[in-house]
């Protein structure tokens, strides 16, 4: 993009950064159990640089030995591994910052809890080994206990770690936090930003915070802290800018509290020239956590509008004179742009997009259309909080950066590709990325197949861009697509390879009454097909079945819904979940579970309660069947060249999204 703004340099502190792009500090799950930078962590950050990332933040870096799963800087021997991350990064003028944090617990006594759990574990499964059963019970029983004991020393200390804290316990916190800035100093580490949620945050709080001291009551107090921090740091290592992640406690529509870890938006403004007058250099505005639901700092699709924090930042880039940098849902390059140009932010932090898309900066630069993040949070949040690392669903690179890219055609060839699914344009996209000519027949007349039913529920409609990219990319591709046509035989035996995508099919349960005429597939209700009324009763409750519900709802109908498993909207984002629930509940949603159906009748649907036998007829107007999806077949006997499946059709099981793409990308990048 010519004269983008995004790609203008910046003065920050003593750095120039080569671009106004930032990678926020996310948590990522890439380093080695013992904190330190491998080779995953290595690559992924490496890959953001390659695409042109300006500044790179390493997110919740301990400065002491903690047990979370995060880097850890808080010994000298550790410092090479943070200079190789400096080293690859510069090697593509890339700043790197380490985001350097507390939580707000004991970490020392909760982790030496976990340790004597562990310890006793491996004590009694040493015992057991050697056939000492007795002694194996008994260490069995203590790691148990340990552990019950490190849980609940957690959960008090979340609440009340803040006020509980004595002086002499921070002052030894802000000492560790000053070392791994010298450490880091000493690494060839550019900046520190400084994590103003976790303990600061809370200590900044007036919702956390209930001491009494000279760190508790008035603003001047609660802020205290974190300007100590700010100077140990500078005086710790003077050669170092530092950034501030400056976290607002904001409103939800009901005008209720967002977060509690951090400032309300008054306070939060003149904290932040009083972070200037301490020589911090620049201040990333960001949403408070310690809210319970990760969705709230990083939410879902549908929940919040683009830019949603970009007021707050307006706000404070007003008070203050140094750069500011705004994150929060900034999906595209024209988004970013815009906020450069109306003055609202210095820097751009592309956080989930730069999951989806590393290559934002680039891009930029060319024009050519980049992937945008869904929000759909179940490649990055939903995986870290279930400890899996870090990835995006439309992203197959994610994670293996070193091991997983793009590789350049030997020579040309010809590829067909059957089906215009999430799996089949993610196909042609890599195969024809890598050089290939690519014919991709879709018998209906529009690409992305079941995106569509997926983008009907309530605040869905955002996984629409996943099919959206592909329509813009296309065109400047050498793909040929074919609406309404399916190969013939021959015409897959001119063709080099050939990569079926032909998806599935929605799955009705062979039960008595399933043939009635008010019986209907999930899939014909999203689509629009039929028109549904009344009571309707959705069979299955997984995530096709609620988001069915919850589709049914806003049509006015009422819902029951009924589930073999013990619970409902398994799989389901942890960030959306809680959403979905009190919607059921302010609909009465009736939820069946351990119900088993075994016929469909006049009187409405006939189950069995499979914890207590009881049998249950639940009446209703209509019934949906949402248990499911079967793979499509597509013959291709007679064609005499390769012949790979994608997506759904691939297995033994129907695929999610990520592993369409994934399935899809692999299967194009080994012709």
């Amino acid at each position: 993009m010519k004269d983008s703004l995004l790609l203008q340099p910046l003065k920050v502190g003593g750095l120039t950064l080569k671009n106004r792009i930032m990678f926020p500090p996310l948590t990522t799950g890439y380093e080695e159990r013992d904190g330190s930078i491998g080779e995953r962590s290595l690559s992924f950050y490496t890959r953001l640089a390659k695409g042109g990332v300006g500044f790179v933040v390493i997110g919740d870096v301990a400065p002491i030995a903690t047990f979370s799963p995060t880097p850890k800087l808080h010994d000298d021997s550790q410092i090479p591994g943070f200079k190789k991350l400096a080293d690859a990064l510069h090697e593509h003028d890339c700043k790197v910052a380490l985001q350097i944090f507390h939580p707000e617990y004991d970490v020392m006594a909760v982790g030496a809890l976990v340790m004597q759990s562990r310890k006793a574990a491996m004590e009694g499964m040493k015992a057991k080994e050697q056939g000492d059963m007795a002694l194996f019970a008994q260490k069995m029983a203590e790691s148990k206990q340990f552990g019950a004991e490190s849980g609940k020393k957690l959960h008090h200390d979340m609440q009340h770690f803040v006020s509980e804290v004595s002086v002499e316990e921070l002052q030894k916190i802000k000492r560790s936090i000053a070392d791994c800035a010298r450490r880091a100093a000493e690494a060839g580490i550019d900046a520190i930003e400084v994590h103003g949620d976790r303990l600061l945050g809370s200590l900044c709080s007036v919702l956390l915070n209930h001491r009494s001291d000279e760190y508790g009551g008035c603003f001047e107090n609660r802020v205290r802290y974190a300007l100590e921090v700010v100077k140990a740091i500078k005086e710790a290592a003077p050669s170092l800018m530092i950034e501030y992640k400056l976290p607002f406690i904001t409103k939800n529509d009901d005008g209720s509290d967002r977060g509690k870890g951090g400032l309300h938006e008054d306070d939060g403004v003149a904290f932040a020239k009083l972070l200037e007058e301490a020589g911090v250099d620049m201040i990333q505005v960001a949403q408070a956590n310690h809210t319970g639901n990760m969705g709230d700092t990083i939410p879902p699709m549908g929940t919040r509008e683009e830019n949603w924090t970009l007021p707050i930042a307006r706000r404070v880039k007003a008070a203050v004179s140094i750069p500011v940098a705004t994150v929060g849902k900034v999906l595209s390059v024209e988004n970013g742009e815009k906020i450069l140009a109306d003055g609202d932010a210095d820097v751009i932090a592309y956080g989930r997009s730069l999951l989806c898309d590393p290559d934002i900066a680039l891009k930029a630069a060319s024009g050519e259309p980049i992937r945008q993040c869904i929000n759909c949070n179940k490649g990055c949040v939903d995986a870290l909080q279930n400890r899996r690392y870090l990835s995006c669903v439309l992203n197959a690179e994610n994670g293996d950066e070193a091991t997983i890219f793009l590789k350049p055609a030997d020579a040309k060839k010809n590829v067909i590709v059957v089906g215009a699914g999430i799996a089949g344009l993610e196909a042609a996209r890599v195969a024809a990325k890598r050089g290939f000519h690519v014919d991709l027949y879709e018998k209906n007349n529009d690409i992305g197949g079941q995106i569509h039913l997926a983008a009907a529920p309530p605040r869905k409609y955002e996984i629409l861009r996943a099919t959206d990219y592909y329509k813009e990319i296309f065109p400047s591709m050498d793909i040929c697509l074919k609406f309404g046509q399916i190969p013939s035989i021959e015409e897959m035996n001119k063709a080099d390879a050939v990569i079926v995508a032909v998806g599935a099919h929605d799955f009705i349960l062979p039960i008595p009454g399933a043939d009635r005429e008010n019986v209907h597939s999930s899939w014909d209700v999203l689509s629009g097909k039929v028109e549904l009324s009344g009571n309707c009763a959705v069979i299955g409750g997984g995530m096709v079945g609620t988001e069915t519900a919850e589709f049914l709802l806003k049509k006015g109908c009422h819902v029951s819904i009924i589930e073999m498993l013990d619970k409902i909207a398994i799989g389901e984002s942890s960030t959306i979940l809680p959403i979905i629930m009190e919607d059921f509940k302010d609909h009465a949603v009736s939820q069946y579970v351990n119900t088993k159906v075994s016929a469909i009748t006049d009187k409405g649907i006939e189950a069995v309660n499979t914890q207590t036998n009881e049998s249950v007829v639940i009446p209703c107007d209509h019934v949906v069947m949402a248990v499911g999806s079967v793979k499509n077949s597509f013959c291709t006997d007679g064609v005499t060249v390769p012949v790979l499946h994608v997506g759904d059709c691939s297995g033994d099981k129907t695929a999610d999204i990520a592993s369409a793409i994934r399935s899809a990308y692999h299967a194009a990048n080994s012709l």
